[in-house]
């Protein structure tokens, strides 16, 4: 059970430290109300494991909770420490938890929420906490919070999509490898003794077989040696900076998948850039958050090369345009936007444009690329029955002829 240390004064007016357990820290305040002490400070007292655990950050739907439960408290005028307090002790997320009671303290001390959700990116992104920078100033708190917990449900399922779309085929495909290599390093290695004791010549296939067999059993350093090279390159890939330029590159390039990617980068960039435009964020601001917050690297440098001309007065519309990044459709909506000065509506016409083509992309990627999965493995399924089976006729026939 988790440790929470505690400081409060007691009956008498006194102050008083101390360690109790609880389940949560709302159980924790109950505790010490019971024994006639009214706590000013609770914080969970955690160990080393317990302490890197919590480094983690904040899942997007724990954020999205959140931010509706904070929402509706903005909303009935519900004092924000308050709120923060009794979201904090319903939630079951630590990492949240964690955050709020500094947050609390924060508060508590006269800062300001938006400062205090900085002071925690492991939970709260850039944008995030722009938004909240200029609702404080514009008194919309409420309002803001409703959008960005919007926003946030609408980035969720728009990952969940793409992720779905872009998993079928990965999982199919390591299947049919996992097919192969239990028949071809396991199942057919122990036929070859009989094949070779009784001499039958055997069909192109299952020699085609025999000799892959070999890299699972004779030669097994050569494919030990080939997974290891996967595996740099996949650290490569992942965990350096040049390497992640270059799968950010390929991905862009890839038949059909590029589309996917495309469109659930643009519906991001404008559901992330509307709100902070209907917030009060300045123009060039929220560009640059929107921007950073971008993960594909082409698009990053393109939309930086964008803000650069944006600062240097030549609009908003057009810079966009030079990119070529957006289809014709969200050029259109930019200019009428700028031109109109409904930027942020226009941005959000164009989320809920790149939302449903994405949609559409998904669907012809799935409805095409599942007959041809099927295909693919049943093709490999079939050359290893058929390189059996015919094995086995040979063999059949080969004793017949013997005798």
């Amino acid at each position: 059970m988790p440790k929470f240390a505690y400081a409060a004064i007691d009956a008498q007016g006194a102050p008083i430290e101390g360690v109790t357990k609880a389940s949560t820290i709302g159980a924790a305040r109950s505790i010490l109300v019971e024994q006639n002490l009214f706590p000013t400070k609770i914080e969970e007292r955690r160990g080393m494991l317990d302490f890197e655990l919590t480094q983690e950050k904040v899942k997007k739907k724990v954020l999205m909770h959140f931010t509706r439960q904070l929402a509706v408290f903005v909303k009935a005028c519900i004092p924000l420490t308050d709120a923060l307090v009794t979201i904090g002790d319903e939630t079951e997320d630590v990492a949240l938890r964690r955050c709020l009671g500094d947050m609390i303290d924060d508060l508590r001390n006269g800062g300001l929420l938006s400062v205090s959700a900085a002071n925690h990116p492991e939970a709260f992104p850039e944008y995030y906490v722009g938004i909240l920078q200029a609702a404080e100033l514009t008194g919309r708190l409420d309002e803001s919070l409703e959008s960005l917990a919007g926003y946030l449900e609408r980035e969720i399922d728009t990952r969940s999509k793409v992720v779905s779309a872009l998993s079928y085929p990965l999982i199919v495909m390591v299947m049919a490898f996992g097919t192969v290599l239990l028949l071809a390093g396991y199942v057919l290695p122990q036929f070859k003794p009989l094949f070779e004791e009784l001499g039958a010549e055997l069909p192109a296939p299952t020699r085609l077989m025999l000799f892959i067999s070999r890299f699972f059993t004779d030669l097994w350093f050569i494919t030990a040696a080939f997974f290891m090279v996967l595996v740099g390159i996949f650290v490569f890939l992942k965990k350096t900076e040049k390497g992640k330029g270059i799968k950010d590159r390929m991905v862009l390039k890839l038949p059909i998948v590029s589309g996917i990617v495309d469109y659930a980068i643009l519906e991001r960039f404008c559901r992330i850039l509307g709100a902070m435009v209907k917030a009060g964020v300045p123009l060039p601001e929220g560009l640059k958050t929107t921007t950073e917050s971008t993960s594909n690297r082409v698009y990053k440098e393109r939309l930086e090369v964008a803000r650069a001309a944006m600062l240097e007065g030549k609009g908003f519309s057009q810079p966009l345009i030079d990119t070529e990044l957006f289809p014709g459709a969200a050029k259109q909506m930019f200019k009428v936007g700028e031109e109109t000065g409904t930027l942020d509506e226009q941005l959000e016409v164009a989320s809920i444009y790149f939302d449903r083509e994405l949609e559409a992309r998904i669907k012809k990627f799935t409805t095409m690329f599942e007959p041809i999965m099927i295909v693919f493995v049943g093709v490999i399924v079939g050359f290893v029955a058929v390189a059996l089976v015919s094995a086995m006729y040979g063999v059949l026939n080969g004793t017949k002829g013997s005798v």
